[in-house]
C-alpha cells in the first residue's frame, strides 16, 4: 500500500500542518481525527488497514489530516469566541491548501469526507455549509450541535453563542435553510451516518435525520448495537460504508 507523509506551514494557521496520504488511486477521501487523534490515528486504530483491500486496487485514496481540537473547540484557554474563530481559520486550510493538494495528486471527481466523533462533526459541518465540493459524507459516533450537554460532555462554548457558533453547528442551521441551490446540492451528496444504540448522541443523530427528511435530504442512518462508540466498531463500519 502507498505511504507518503506531508509537511508544510501553514500561513492560515501560522504553524506547520501535517497529513498522511494512502493509496494511489480512487476517489479521495478526507479524514477527521476524534477529539485526541492526530494525522496518524486513523492508521494507529487500524482503521486504515480496514481499508486496505480498496486502497490496494486503487478504489480509494486517504488522506488523514490533523484535526487541532486543542486549539478550537477543546482550547479551554481560549475565548469560545476564539475558539471558534480558529476553527473557522481550520477549515479555511481545509479548504485553500488541503482540497487543492487532493485534487493536484488526484484528478477523481469523487471526494468523500469522513471523521470519528468529533471528526464526524467536522465532517458534517463542512459538507453540509459547502455540498458542491463533496460526493459523500459517512459520518460516525458524531454529536452534531457542540453547545448540547449530555452525560459527561459539556457545552463546548461555555454558554457563549455568536453567529459563527450557529452556521456551524449543523442542528442549528438546518432547519433555517431555504437556500435551494445549496438544499439541491445536498440531495446529491450520499450521507451516511452511524450510531450505536446506546451512544449517549443517538437522539441528536436522530434529530438530525428528521431535519434532513424535512428537507428533502435523502440519506441512511444506520444504529448499531450497544455504545459503538470505539475504534473496534469503527474498524466495522469502515468498509461497509466508505
Amino acid at each position: 500500500m502507498n505511504r507518503e507523509y506531508l509537511r508544510w506551514y501553514s500561513r492560515r494557521l501560522e504553524r506547520d500542518m501535517e497529513l498522511l496520504v494512502f493509496g494511489h488511486a480512487g476517489a479521495k477521501v478526507l479524514m477527521f481525527p476524534t477529539r485526541d487523534g492526530r494525522f496518524w490515528q486513523y492508521e494507529q486504530m487500524g482503521l486504515v488497514a480496514s481499508l486496505a483491500e480498496k486502497l490496494n486496487a486503487g478504489q480509494l485514496q486517504i488522506y488523514c489530516i490533523e484535526g487541532l481540537a486543542g486549539e478550537t473547540f477543546y482550547g479551554s484557554g481560549r475565548h469560545p469566541s476564539e475558539r471558534i474563530r480558529r476553527h473557522r481559520a481550520f477549515e479555511e486550510y481545509i479548504l485553500n491548501e488541503v482540497l487543492p493538494l487532493m485534487a493536484q495528486k488526484n484528478s477523481h471527481e469523487c471526494t468523500i469526507v469522513h471523521g470519528c466523533s468529533l471528526g464526524a462533526f467536522q465532517a458534517a459541518s463542512l459538507v453540509f455549509r459547502h455540498p458542491h465540493l463533496f460526493r459523500k459524507l459517512v459520518a460516525f459516533s458524531g454529536r452534531y450541535d457542540l453547545t448540547m450537554r449530555v452525560e459527561s460532555f459539556v457545552d463546548l462554548f461555555d454558554g457563549y453563542y455568536d453567529d459563527d457558533i450557529y452556521f456551524h453547528m449543523p442542528t442549528h442551521f438546518l432547519p433555517g435553510l431555504a437556500c435551494e441551490w445549496q438544499l439541491e446540492r445536498l440531495r446529491q451528496i450520499d450521507i451516511v451516518l452511524t450510531i450505536g444504540d446506546a451512544d449517549p448522541f443517538i437522539d441528536n443523530n436522530r434529530y438530525l435525520s428528521r431535519l434532513l427528511a424535512d428537507k428533502g435530504v435523502d440519506h441512511r442512518l444506520h444504529v448499531w448495537d450497544g455504545r459503538a462508540h470505539r475504534a473496534g466498531a469503527w474498524r466495522k463500519m469502515a468498509p461497509l460504508y466508505i
